[in-house]
């Protein structure tokens, strides 16, 4: 399921946030800290997990300490899930 998760958020992240619909993003990739998504992003970006997913992200988590990876965003979903 975190496979699943995983390619859902990459292929949002490449078409909605990157406009780049063909672009790989790996799993272990930074997405915060190396500037691919910047804090504007990540509001969109937890509108989506939220809607998407049924998880509700808190405000202090949109931080590179909680998700800079995909990952690392598709674990706290599955634990907001179980």
């Amino acid at each position: 399921m975190t496979t699943d998760i995983t390619s859902s958020l990459a292929q949002y992240i490449a078409a909605q946030i990157l406009q780049q619909p063909k672009r790989k993003i790996a799993s272990d990739a930074p997405l915060i800290s190396s500037g691919l998504i910047d804090s504007f992003h990540l509001v969109d970006l937890s509108l989506f997990v939220e809607k998407q997913f049924g998880v509700l992200l808190d405000d202090s988590e949109l931080n590179k300490d909680t998700f800079d990876t995909l990952a690392q965003l598709a674990q706290l979903i599955r634990e907001r899930q179980s």
